[in-house]
């Protein structure tokens, strides 16, 4: 049986020069055992990988601010297969553009409402810059999405939010967005590779984080299913 769906990776590889909150992304890959050192018949190599939970495409769990809040191994799974929407608001998108509720209504306008359980993707264009780090981080100046835009997508119920930039929140704002989207208990991911190639509506996301317990947040695979 053929698969029914086309695969877009949404997914920034991750490297020891990826862009973070921080700086480099402090990643450190070590060899435990070569292939050369091994006394067995079948040779192995065993990697050693140390990094923070924020580096790459990764998602923000419930509690990465919320005491007590959801944490990734308590996500529901149901929330992690979901419709997806992604609205393109790269044309205006300039360093220091707020997503606004004029965007999501333009969006409504030509795509209809936005369904319940979605996963929302904000393409700004931003991703054009991961293999620069210092223009991506560009001392946290950065498209985000606003207060106002946040409080309405809660409304629309939404599942979580994705954005191509390194948060949804920029630090001379606060983390508003943060505060809304996980205090309602659901999710956001950052970094998001390749939005542009998404249709607006109708494709799928599947967001897979690495299942750590207790985890405010990981590493995350995130695929979109696309009618062909």
């Amino acid at each position: 049986m053929t698969f029914p769906y086309r695969v877009i990776d949404l997914t920034h590889t991750i490297t020891p020069t990826s862009p973070t909150w921080e700086g480099a992304a402090g990643v450190k890959q070590d060899v435990l055992l070569d292939y050369g050192q091994c006394t067995t018949e079948t040779p192995f190599c065993v990697q050693q990988f140390t990094l923070a939970a924020g580096v790459g495409t990764h998602i923000d769990a419930p509690a990465h601010c919320v005491p007590k809040g959801l944490t990734v191994d308590k996500l529901p799974l149901s929330d992690l297969l979901v419709p997806c929407v992604m609205i393109d608001v790269s044309a205006k998108a300039h360093e220091r553009y707020r997503i606004s509720p004029e965007d999501l209504d333009d969006f409504e306008r030509q795509h209809g409402a936005i369904p319940p359980r979605s996963f929302v993707v904000f393409y700004t264009g931003w991703a054009r810059f991961w293999s620069e780090p210092e223009k991506y981080r560009n001392n946290l100046v950065f498209p985000c999405v606003a207060k106002e835009t946040a409080e309405l997508l809660i409304k629309r119920d939404i599942a979580g939010l994705g954005i191509d930039t390194l948060s949804p929140d920029r630090p001379d704002g606060g983390y508003p967005v943060h505060q809304l989207v996980l205090g309602a208990q659901r999710y956001l991911v950052e970094n998001v590779a390749h939005a542009d190639r998404l249709p607006a509506t109708g494709s799928f996301a599947l967001i897979l984080p690495t299942n750590i317990q207790g985890a405010t947040g990981a590493w995350v695979r995130l695929l979109a299913l696309v009618n062909p």
